[in-house]
């Protein structure tokens, strides 16, 4: 019994040392998964920006399609950009895993799942929160994920940001004497150069970006949904044929 104990312990150490990752303060993403023009958007921007490096092999190309409502012809002129990928494929990518560890010194991690491992506010923050950091390999660094390895991919988007203040330290809860507003994390970022986007606009791409990821990290939620009002339906229906039956069998027996 101690060594099927000690195992469990043992097998539950990973999933404890990426659960307590450090992260800086997030903002609230509230995923809206029957929004399709966001996750049509959400779906563009992932083919475009993440699946240079990234894959999302427990997704389909045709189930994207199918869930989203995007007709075939969609799907393969504007999201899958090589012959050798067909419209039933997993989402995957050119670049092979030892390619990756070549170039990168670790492939770059599947993005399938990374909603339910990290959750929406993490994502979007993560996304928004690129500065500029001349120490750093990439010339960029970010709040939620300190000394990230990633680019910022989306920097044509937002443009370059700097740091004015360290967003982690503000205390959402003080009112700013000069604007006579609630402190702001997201002021501790000042643009240096804008991008093709507005920052409202940027924020609306980065939302559908993870509505979409979050889609992906579960997209059999749509047929639970609507398998859930039949499935209360059932047991309703079954609980009164079984109080009538349980009234039956002890309707002669006397207390």
């Amino acid at each position: 019994m101690k060594k099927q104990l000690l195992a469990l312990l043992i097998a539950l150490v990973p999933a404890l040392t990426m659960a307590a990752a450090p992260a800086g303060k997030l903002d609230s993403m509230k995923p809206d998964l029957y929004n399709f023009e966001s996750l049509h958007n959400g779906a563009r921007l992932f083919v475009n920006y993440c699946m240079g490096c990234h894959t999302a092999e427990h997704q389909r190309f045709a189930r994207t399609a199918e869930d989203l409502g995007i007709p075939q012809e969609v799907i393969v002129e504007n999201l899958i950009f090589s012959p050798q990928v067909a419209y039933n494929d997993q989402m995957r990518i050119a670049m092979t895993r030892a390619d990756a560890t070549t170039w990168f010194g670790a492939p770059p991690p599947d993005l399938s799942l990374m909603a339910r491992l990290r959750s929406s506010d993490y994502i979007y923050s993560f996304l928004r929160s690129y500065y500029v950091d001349d120490s750093k390999p990439w010339g960029v660094n970010n709040t939620v994920f300190p000394d990230v390895g990633m680019p910022h991919v989306l920097a044509d988007l937002q443009g370059v940001n700097r740091l004015a203040c360290d967003p982690n330290a503000v205390d959402v809860k003080t009112m700013d004497p000069l604007k006579g507003a609630v402190a702001n994390p997201r002021d501790c970022f000042r643009e240096v150069t804008p991008g093709s986007l507005s920052p409202a606009e940027f924020d609306k791409a980065v939302y559908d970006l993870t509505n979409f990821m979050v889609y992906v990290a579960e997209p059999s939620k749509y047929q639970a949904n609507a398998l859930a009002p039949k499935v209360l339906l059932f047991i309703f229906v079954f609980f009164i044929f079984a109080y009538l039956l349980k009234k039956e069998y002890w309707r002669d027996i006397k207390h």
